[in-house]
């Protein structure tokens, strides 16, 4: 089974991380491609310093994250897709060996996700927030939750059916994307106690307050678009119920 595993990135000098905890990845079969946005500062110096351990490298100026991953996607040869965007990094050398054991062990499966734990930008063996997804259910999209993101592993051929990220969003691509698959669509996924992904605070999707009211509203958006009700006392009511704190802990 070959993986292919997706970073986009801008004028992000973190990219480094991200990219040693894939190369250093114990799983054989793993395609790597990074999609640089037209980066101004050392970014693609950093990437330059690994690109024989790269697959594919694009540069060009793009419409945002969500077109940059859509490029990365179009690139893809992989059986199973996932992102790591430059922020982050796999949680250890041993993760794509313990996702492709999910698919040959549970082979009726399209996808699985399981945990992120967020680290200070700094320090990065100081964890800050754990992110479970493991009491997610497909009707709390409409309440404004999703699994990981960050997780979300996916057999290439759904992106080629359901289609891929939308453009239309600046932070919530990622949350319209998940629910077309897996509310939609039905895709059956597989969660997984483990935890993936480690992710920087302080990225896009952890911004602010700034960043949570658009996200709020992408999501709102998103749910009109698929024709998912809901409205926005039901989205920022997670926030308030027993749910979030499942979803978010300390440690």
């Amino acid at each position: 089974m070959k993986f292919s595993i997706i970073t986009v990135v801008y004028n992000n000098e973190c990219i480094g991380t991200a990219i040693e905890s894939v190369i250093r990845q114990d799983y054989p079969w793993i395609e790597y491609i990074v999609v640089d946005g037209g980066s101004t500062d050392h970014t693609l110096d950093i990437i330059g310093a690994y690109r024989n351990k790269i697959h594919k490298v694009v540069s060009e100026p793009d419409l945002g994250i969500y077109d940059a991953i859509n490029k990365g996607i179009k690139f893809a040869t992989g059986d199973v897709l996932g992102l790591l965007h430059a922020d982050d990094f796999l949680a250890d050398n041993s993760v794509i060996s313990r996702i492709a054991a999910v698919f040959e062990k549970y082979p009726g499966i399209n996808s699985a996700y399981a945990d992120v734990i967020f680290t200070e930008r700094e320090n990065l063996g100081k964890v800050t927030r754990y992110y479970s997804s493991r009491h997610f259910k497909p009707w709390m999209f409409k309440f404004g939750f999703q699994p990981a993101h960050p997780t979300f592993y996916a057999k290439r051929d759904l992106f080629e059916q359901y289609g891929l990220y939308s453009t239309r969003y600046m932070i919530a691509g990622d949350f319209e994307l998940l629910m077309r698959f897996l509310y939609i669509h039905k895709v059956k996924a597989l969660y997984v106690r483990d935890v993936w992904v480690k992710m920087r605070m302080g990225g896009v999707s952890t911004a602010g307050l700034k960043s949570l009211l658009r996200l709020n509203g992408e999501i709102l958006q998103a749910c009109k678009s698929n024709e998912v009700y809901t409205n926005t006392l039901m989205v920022y009511s997670k926030y308030m119920v027993k749910w979030w704190g499942f979803c978010f802990r300390k440690t």
